[in-house]
C-alpha cells in the first residue's frame, strides 16, 4: 500500500488537497477527525481539543495518532491527513517503505485569513491565539516534517491554481 501523508499547517490548504483527492477516487482519513473522536468519546473535562490530543501524546507515546489511524487503512493508496511530527512519520515508515510525505505551504497572513474566513470552532479570535496555535502544532513537530517533505505544494495563489497544482502532485504520486 503507498500511504501518502499530507501535512501542513493549519489554514495552508489540505482540506482543499483532500477534496482534488476525492475527486480523483482516492480513500482518506482525517487524523484530527480521529481526533474529535477520541476526544468526544472520552469527555476529558476542562481540556480543549488541542490540549487533549497533546496529553494523548504524552500518556500512549507520540505516535499514538498515527498508530490509530493505521487500524483504518485499506487499498492500494491511502492518504492521511494532518501528519503532525516525525514519529507520526516513523509509525508509518515501520509497516513499509511506500510512505511519501506530501507538504502544503502557505504564508501565515493567508492561512490566518483564511482560517478566520472559515469559521469552524477552533478558528483564532486573534493574531495571538493563531501564533499560539501554530507554536503548538510546531512543538508537536509538524515544522520539521513539512521541512522534510518528499514533495512540497506552494499555495500561494487562488483557490484553481491550487487545486491544479495538487492534482498535478497527487497524479505523480500514484
Amino acid at each position: 500500500m503507498r500511504i501518502i501523508l499530507v501535512t501542513g499547517m493549519p489554514g495552508a490548504g489540505k482540506e482543499e488537497l483532500l477534496t482534488v483527492a476525492r475527486g480523483m477516487g482516492l480513500p482518506f482519513l482525517r487524523m484530527g477527525d480521529l481526533v474529535r473522536e477520541a476526544y468526544a468519546e472520552s469527555h476529558p473535562e476542562g481540556m480543549a481539543l488541542g490540549q487533549f490530543a497533546s496529553h494523548e501524546r504524552d500518556v500512549h507515546g507520540k505516535d499514538v495518532w498515527a498508530r490509530r489511524a493505521l487500524e483504518r487503512m485499506s487499498g492500494d493508496v491511502f492518504l492521511v491527513d494532518g501528519c503532525r511530527s516525525m514519529d507520526e512519520v516513523r509509525a508509518y515508515r515501520s509497516l513499509g517503505e511506500d510512505i511519501v510525505v506530501l507538504g502544503i505551504h502557505a504564508t501565515p497572513a493567508a492561512r490566518y485569513e483564511r482560517l478566520v474566513k472559515r469559521g469552524r470552532d477552533d478558528a483564532p479570535k486573534s493574531i495571538e491565539e493563531f501564533e499560539a496555535r501554530d507554536a503548538r502544532e510546531m512543538g508537536w513537530g509538524l515544522a520539521e516534517v513539512l521541512a522534510l517533505s518528499d514533495v512540497m505544494v506552494l499555495n500561494d495563489s487562488d483557490l484553481e491554481g491550487f487545486r491544479i497544482r495538487a492534482a498535478e502532485a497527487l497524479g505523480a504520486l500514484l
